[in-house]
């Protein structure tokens, strides 16, 4: 499973607080949340779990933490259309 974190899509941050959208904020989102995030892994028909109790470590007042599975036992995907972890930030954001 895959962890993502809110302040990695997060346009309020700077690379080094956390986003991982590279240096453009149009490709990012606004303050998200992790139900927000679950909510498009819904959506999206990749399986998730939200773990409230985690936080990044830089910024410990954002609390959640969202996993995904991108992958079957297999190796085949769930969705066909995200195949990376940078492929599903981008989704997100567009969503």
């Amino acid at each position: 499973m895959d962890s993502f974190l809110s302040c990695y899509i997060n346009s309020k941050k700077t690379v080094a607080e956390g986003r991982r959208i590279g240096l453009s904020k149009s490709k990012s989102c606004e303050n998200p949340t992790c139900a927000e995030i679950g909510y498009c892994c819904g959506y999206l028909k990749l399986p998730f779990s939200i773990e409230i109790d985690k936080a990044y470590p830089f910024d410990l007042m954002q609390r959640g933490m969202v996993r995904v599975l991108l992958k079957k036992e297999d190796g085949t995907l769930y969705n066909p259309a995200i195949s990376s972890t940078s492929k599903c930030h981008c989704v997100w954001v567009e969503w």
